[in-house]
């Protein structure tokens, strides 16, 4: 058809984006970037698109038309409209312009007053210029409140994302220091097990007796044979006749409390004491060992 405008490529329907960047730069999506910069469209005394030959062309806002992707009309490439064909064209390319902001926005932006503009103005042939008008305008200004509430709908789901994201990062943290917690809790409940065995009480007494008070092989063998009397290190030994416990079989047991609080559970804070004990009332476990088998105590 004669002075029928082809489509230009971007908005050709055979035109398939090859990237991310090409997908979102689509014209209805420009549409909308360009409603919310610019804050609204003219309706007053100008076309906001004009119909010519079957292809849109833009009248006086070129903005709009860059956004969608059409050709900007020209006094040589539109004829001048006038009139009621003006309106009528306006209303025509208003209705193409709401149309593709409602395909366009957020599915949970409610776009029915829009689509009850749309058909308001829809029967656009028949009516006068006064109700074209004012049609229009109404139409435009729900375009915008639409693509705004679409945008900012688009803004509240992306900080959603953001947020849901940081909190199954938070809630994998928390979950790695508790499991690190609690495989940290569980060796040291193994350590202290193996400490509070025989076996276990009587490294901790050799170390500490060679470290802390000097004491070599020979004097733990005295506190070897004197601990072995008393309790057979056993950290749960208590005296039926006397109450004395613990594996040094202090009388009472609470003495050991001066060295820590779990003294009737963990045979290291029972050691530390006895070892104290011993150096303070014999000075040596050979000493002690001596008294204990000359007076059947220590």
């Amino acid at each position: 058809m004669t002075g029928q405008h082809p489509l230009p490529p971007s908005t050709s329907p055979s035109t398939t984006p090859t990237t991310r960047r090409q997908a979102l730069d689509t014209p209805s999506r420009r549409l909308r970037r360009t409603l919310h910069k610019r804050g609204g469209l003219a309706v007053s005394g100008a076309a906001v698109l004009a119909v010519a030959g079957g292809a849109l062309a833009v009248g006086t806002q070129p903005a709009i038309g860059e956004a969608l992707g059409v050709p900007t009309a020209s006094a040589s490439a539109t004829p001048a409209l006038h009139g009621t064909d003006l309106d009528r064209a306006q209303a025509a390319a208003t209705i193409v312009t709401a149309r593709t902001v409602v395909a366009d926005a957020n599915d949970k932006t409610d776009t029915t007053a829009l689509e009850r503009r749309i058909s308001a103005l829809s029967d656009y042939r028949t009516l006068s210029s006064g109700a074209l008008g004012d049609r229009i305008e109404s139409t435009v200004d729900t375009v915008q409140d639409v693509a705004q509430a679409s945008a900012d709908q688009d803004k509240r789901d992306a900080d959603a994302r953001v947020a849901a994201a940081k909190a199954r990062a938070d809630a994998a943290a928390v979950k790695a220091a508790a499991d690190a917690a609690a495989a940290a809790a569980a060796k040291a409940a193994a350590a202290q097990a193996a400490a509070n065995t025989p076996a276990g009480a009587k490294a901790t007494a050799s170390a500490l007796a060679a470290s802390r008070f000097g004491w070599g092989a020979d004097q733990f063998q005295c506190l070897d044979n004197l601990w072995t009397k008393e309790s057979g290190w056993d950290y749960r030994a208590v005296n039926p006749n006397g109450g004395a416990a613990g594996i040094p079989q202090a009388l009472p047991g609470s003495k050991m409390a001066t060295v820590a609080a779990d003294w009737q559970t963990n045979a290291t804070t029972q050691v530390t004491w006895g070892l104290q004990y011993i150096s303070a009332a014999y000075g040596t476990p050979c000493a002690a060992w001596g008294h204990s088998q000359a007076n059947n105590f220590y």
